[in-house]
């Protein structure tokens, strides 16, 4: 086990390194010149050349990436090139509301995907299977943004059950009142493609001849069900979960910027519309960081699900 963490960390080097690598040559070559797009639309040549210094990019490329590399070790990306905020306060201040929506949207969409993708295994092939299934992709081919407007409409302005739109300071406020619309929002939308997915999951162990055989040895189909087929299609399930998980970072961009959510998906939608290049360059390398803690951490979920998964 040791030895195994010990290499799955040295391959964290070299991937993060060519991470960055990437990032910094997309946003120093492919990006543009940010002073052009900082200095206004009649630009004067001073003006650039003073904000090129300012910002650094009148460096050679190698002492640029330099820098980029200590930031990136540090977790300092400097300050916000339209609002002149720190970069580590942006993620400190938006991550908290980003999180308050996303967590319980993940959390209740795979609970209640995978109970009622149970049901519909455990009825594969009849008229409730089939009718859930077209209600699935029916559910999958409308837009989100079908969702948010019919169910702010409907919810928040007609019945006035939840504000329409707006924050608070508390965390129970929030998720009480001011959450729970956009949580509901993000769990029916996640409901189609989950339960469609995981019922292939479970349809898949259904017919195993581990199912068979307790079966045959009197276990009711609740036991084989939630038991045995849960425990074995648990690894599938884990890995949607930890797919997901990195996403949190980013926040829910749509979700955020229709009921004001002050979280960093929205945060990442302005930086990206006013070429804001330390705020996307610090999300996408966070992105990439959580993404291969997930990945390890997935690996010792799978160990723990099924002992005869070899970690080598």
């Amino acid at each position: 086990m040791t030895g195994y963490l010990v290499r799955r960390a040295w391959q964290f080097v070299p991937t993060l390194l060519g991470v960055m690598l990437l990032v910094f040559l997309l946003f120093n070559w492919v990006g543009g010149d940010p002073a052009y797009l900082l200095a206004g639309k009649m630009p004067d040549p001073a003006r650039i050349e003073n904000i090129r210094r300012q910002l650094g990019v009148d460096e050679p490329y190698a002492v640029q990436f330099w820098i980029f590399m200590k930031q990136v070790a540090t977790g300092e990306f400097g300050a916000s090139w339209s609002t002149g905020e720190s970069v580590s306060r942006i993620f400190a201040t938006r991550l908290g509301p980003s999180l308050t929506v996303l967590v319980p949207i993940l959390v209740l969409g795979t609970l209640l995907a995978m109970a009622a993708a149970m049901v519909v295994a455990y009825l594969r092939g009849s008229l409730t299977d089939r009718t859930i299934m077209i209600g699935c992709t029916l559910g999958q081919s409308i837009s989100i943004l079908v969702y948010i407007l019919v169910l702010q409409y409907v919810l928040a302005y007609r019945l006035g059950w939840f504000p329409v739109q707006g924050w608070g300071y508390g965390l129970a406020e929030n998720l009480v009142r001011y959450a729970a619309l956009p949580v509901l929002v993000g769990v029916i939308v996640s409901l189609a493609p989950d339960i469609r997915l995981y019922r292939s999951f479970f349809l898949e162990e259904i017919n195993q001849d581990y199912v068979r055989t307790a079966r045959a040895k009197g276990a009711g189909e609740g036991r084989v069900l939630w038991i045995h087929v849960l425990r074995n299609a648990a690894i599938p399930v884990v890995t949607n979960v930890m797919i997901q998980l990195p996403g949190l970072l980013a926040g829910a961009f749509l979700i955020e910027r229709f009921f004001s959510i002050p979280g960093i998906g929205r945060e990442v939608i302005i930086a990206v519309e006013r070429s804001d290049f330390p705020v996307i360059k610090a999300v996408t390398v966070y992105v990439a960081i959580v993404t291969m803690a997930v990945n390890l951490l997935a690996d010792f979920l799978y160990r723990m699900l099924d002992p005869r998964v070899d970690l080598r």
